[in-house]
């Protein structure tokens, strides 16, 4: 009797994406420590599941240092994915591995390199904004990087809406809305009744317990002057 060899399985590999956040502590670790603690108590659970990249480029620790920083982040319900701006030696084992090549969320944009193709670029111009005819419900998380969301809607509590450009919601706003992800501080987030968990521009951003009294519940956009985050009715 002739045995057949079992047939081999193929590992299938495939690449997928996230947007990560991340973290950049400065010294003194402690009170950077109670910033975070400040942004937990604000919005808890906001980072549960989510890929944090820590970036010690602006501090210099020892491996037993990173340790504790990183079981305090882990303590805090912050779970750190990888490290960036450390030498390899800085990282003892059990610490997340070392990362490179990470860049902000930007799309790259190439010079044509003939008349011809500039025109056909021009023929084709590729979407700048995302439209989302139906609400965004609790859980789900919406990112389009390359430009503006527009959601004709409402954005539930507990949902999310990550934007490169600026946001649009033409219903209550009760979840998390961050735009300009990609370092476009002239993204503005409007909304037709503001009741916001949390909001970001460009990295700066607002929790519930910051938006004024006189403003929930009402139209309003939000845009940056400078580094300070500013929330305006809309008339």
């Amino acid at each position: 009797m002739s045995s057949q060899e079992p047939q081999r399985q193929l590992i299938r590999l495939r690449g997928r994406s996230y947007v990560a956040f991340t973290f950049t502590p400065v010294a003194p670790i402690v009170e950077w420590l109670e910033q975070v603690d400040a942004i937990v108590a604000r919005s808890p659970g906001f980072f549960v599941g989510r890929p944090v990249v820590l970036d010690l480029a602006a501090v210099k620790l020892s491996p037993t240092a990173i340790g504790h920083l990183v079981s305090n982040l882990e303590g805090r319900s912050i779970r750190v994915l990888g490290i960036e701006g450390a030498d390899a030696s800085q990282l003892g084992p059990g610490l997340p591995p070392l990362l490179t090549g990470g860049r902000p969320c930007a799309l790259e944009q190439q010079e044509p390199k003939n008349p011809e193709s500039k025109l056909q670029q021009e023929a084709k111009p590729q979407p700048a904004s995302l439209l989302l005819q139906n609400p965004v419900r609790s859980g789900q998380s919406v990112v389009f990087a390359e430009g503006d969301i527009t959601v004709l809607g409402s954005v539930s509590s507990g949902a999310e809406i990550v934007a490169g450009g600026s946001i649009h919601v033409y219903g209550a706003l009760r979840g998390r809305a961050m735009a300009g992800v990609n370092g476009n501080s002239s993204a503005r987030i409007y909304c037709q009744k503001i009741a916001a968990e949390l909001l970001a521009i460009d990295g700066y951003y607002q929790t519930a317990e910051d938006i004024g009294s006189t403003l929930r519940d009402r139209p309003a956009q939000a845009w940056l002057d400078g580094d300070v985050m500013r929330i305006t009715p809309l008339n």
